[in-house]
């Protein structure tokens, strides 16, 4: 378990299955380039009883040559090669059969979906595996791995055939967060203030992959040059790569993305249907399931109201980040994101990303207001009233009968409340209460970087975060 940079939960969990009394199915799943694989060979000391993984775009031929030459290696049997998975299946079983040593059997299958193609009959003889055999020796302890979560899903976790209800645990390996982040990088000796580090994460998200990639003797704007506007950057061509992996036909869900990285306050279904060009029934419903499922999208329940007002918004850093500056931008400079910073695209690119930031870490946030303890939902609210125009993007409702009203500021120093701001808040607020008919207490909270400048309006703020407490 050395080297591994937070995922605390995951290791806890881990060592609890691993310390079941019986077999134990686990599923890992999550975005690519999240590290999946990392933790569990991290976590194993990658010391298993049978380890394989899929090649991708590889034929069935090639992927059993493979298995059978990698159950060799393990093997002193010397197993023939198999022509069809459920041989396969059989002497992996025999093998196991055999195996002679205390404690748990591992057995690590990365890249599962990569293995189930085309009348390969590979799920069906996995299936046939665990549930005649391995299911019932309670020394097995089986991780199966992929970057295609929807497929994770669908034929794994959703199974309606013979996997169903027969995974006991599942792991979805999310982004790291800022505080992981952070620890990440001084692991690196990579030196960054944590206002870099949150423009970083602006970019970058959580992606370990991403983030390894930064060099420690570069700046935060040079590395990020490096990564996507010099020639052959490594990034530049990860959006394609990204949803090619995840979804067998990408375009439908690369429309709806780049559909809602034009609508940064959100999209109802509807609209997602309206200005990605997929109609409801053309598979739209799934297609928004798998992103969420993904972690490319979230869903911003409406306050109050019913399901059908509620608004997907796009939350995947990096494809936000390439959408705004990357794409269909060949001839860009190597210097282009030194030069960008200050400039319009740049307020509103980071004035938006900020604001998804602080919603991936409500958590952090609710711990700053001192409610860790207390139940509550979160949720935004957008006024039916076409006048005021009203939207507020986070709103944190308590059962101790008070509603948090969170506006979120990027800025490189103390955020100043003017006139006219305090005045735009107020009608906010007002319209929040009127329509609503809420009859809880709302605060209004400022969410910033470098907290408020103490001026002649900052006394109308109930409460503060800032930029240090996201990080704890």
């Amino acid at each position: 378990m050395k080297n591994i940079i937070g995922r605390k939960s995951e290791i806890n969990r881990l060592t609890e299955y691993l310390n079941s009394d019986k077999a134990e199915l686990l599923v890992v799943y999550g975005r690519r380039r999240i590290g999946k694989t990392f933790l569990i060979k991290r976590f194993f000391g990658e010391k298993f009883t049978f380890y394989f993984s899929g090649a991708e775009n590889a034929s069935k031929k090639q992927q059993l040559f493979n298995f059978t030459t990698t159950l060799n290696k393990y093997s002193t049997a010397n197993y023939p090669l198999a022509e069809d998975w459920q041989t396969a299946f059989v002497q992996l079983e025999e093998y196991l059969r055999n195996v002679k040593t205390k404690g748990r059997k591992v057995i690590f299958i990365d890249e599962l979906p990569w293995l189930d193609n085309a009348k390969s009959g590979f799920l069906s003889a996995f299936e046939y595996f665990w549930n005649t055999f391995a299911s019932a020796q309670k020394d097995i302890f089986l991780v199966v791995c992929g970057s295609a979560t929807s497929w994770i899903t669908n034929k794994i976790l959703k199974n309606r055939g013979g996997l169903h209800n027969r995974v006991t645990r599942q792991i979805r390996l999310e982004p790291f967060t800022l505080n992981e982040t952070e620890q990440f990088l001084k692991s690196k000796k990579i030196v960054m203030s944590r206002f870099q580090i949150l423009e970083c994460y602006m970019i970058l998200g959580g992606v370990p992959y991403y983030l390894e990639q930064l060099e420690k003797s570069l700046g935060l704007s040079q590395n990020i040059d490096n990564l996507f506007f010099k020639k052959n950057a490594i990034l530049r061509d990860e959006y394609e790569k990204l949803y090619s992996s995840l979804f067998k036909s990408p375009q439908k869900y690369r429309q709806i993305i780049e559909a809602l990285a034009q609508k940064r306050k959100g999209l109802t279904r509807d609209e997602v249907s309206k200005f990605s060009h997929i109609s409801i029934g053309g598979g739209l419903t799934g297609i928004l399931d798998e992103l969420e499922q993904c972690g490319f999208i979230s869903i911003n329940n409406h306050f109050a109201t019913k399901k059908k007002y509620q608004l997907y918004q796009l939350t995947d850093f990096y494809s936000l980040f390439y959408l705004n500056f990357v794409k269909d931008k060949q001839g860009t400079n190597s210097d282009y994101w030194s030069s960008l910073t200050g400039s319009s695209a740049y307020k509103a690119w980071s004035g938006y990303s900020f604001e998804l930031l602080c919603q991936t870490h409500i958590e952090q946030i609710k711990k700053a207001l001192s409610i860790g303890g207390v139940v509550s939902y979160t949720s935004g609210w957008r006024s039916k009233e076409a006048e005021s125009g009203a939207q507020i993007d986070l709103l944190i409702d308590r059962n101790d009968n008070i509603i948090n009203l969170c506006e979120m500021k990027y800025s490189n120093k103390p955020f100043v409340i003017t006139k006219s701001y305090d005045e735009n808040l107020r009608n906010k607020l007002g319209a929040f209460v009127e329509e609503t008919k809420t009859r809880k207490t709302v605060h209004i909270t400022m969410i910033t970087t470098y907290g408020i400048k103490h001026n002649e309006y900052w006394n109308n703020i109930q409460s503060e975060v800032t930029m240090e407490d996201l990080f704890d």
